[in-house]
C-alpha cells in the first residue's frame, strides 16, 4: 500500500458512494488506475465492506453503554463459550478482549435505560462464566468517527 492507496482509502472512508471518476480527480489519477487500485484493495481485504452509517438518534438507539466484563476464570473453554454467546447478541456492536482490570469491553446500542435493564437481566448476565459487569453510559459524544487516519 502506498500514498495514493492511502488517499483513495481516505476518500472512500469519507464517502463510499463517490464514483471512481470523482475519487480519481481527488487523488490525481485517471479513472482506470484508480479503479484497479480499489479492486486490488478489495481483493487484499484491506477494504472489508461498504456500509451505511446511520444516525442512531433517528433510529431510536439513544443509549450507548460500555460494559466492562470480567470472567470468573481465565480458561480457553470459558472464553470461547463467552465469545460464541456474545456473537448471538445483535445489540452488542463491539466486543474487544482487553488487557487490564477486566477481560472484555462491550459497546451496546439500545433504545433506552429500560431496554438496557432488560438486556442485562435476560441476555448478558445469564452468560455462564461472567464474574462481574461494570457499565458506563454515553452522555455526550465529543468525537464519533469510523475513519482511520492514513
Amino acid at each position: 500500500m502506498d500514498t495514493i492507496d492511502g488517499k483513495i482509502l481516505m476518500q472512500l472512508q469519507e464517502n463510499a458512494k463517490q464514483n471512481t471518476k470523482e475519487i480519481a480527480a481527488k487523488v490525481g489519477l485517471s479513472v482506470t488506475p484508480t479503479y484497479e487500485r480499489i479492486r486490488k484493495l478489495e481483493q487484499q481485504k484491506i477494504i472489508k465492506a461498504y456500509v451505511a452509517l446511520l444516525d442512531r438518534m433517528k433510529i431510536e438507539k439513544k443509549l450507548i453503554a460500555y460494559c466492562q466484563v470480567t470472567l470468573s476464570k481465565q480458561q480457553k473453554k470459558l472464553a470461547d463459550s463467552f465469545k460464541e454467546q456474545i456473537l448471538l447478541l445483535p445489540d452488542i456492536m463491539e466486543c474487544h478482549q482487553v488487557s487490564g482490570n477486566f477481560d472484555y469491553l462491550l459497546k451496546i446500542a439500545l433504545d433506552d435505560i429500560a431496554e438496557f435493564h432488560e438486556f442485562m437481566n435476560e441476555k448478558l448476565s445469564i452468560i455462564d462464566g461472567i464474574s462481574t459487569i461494570h457499565s458506563s453510559f454515553v452522555l455526550n459524544s465529543v468525537k464519533d468517527s469510523t475513519a482511520y487516519n492514513l
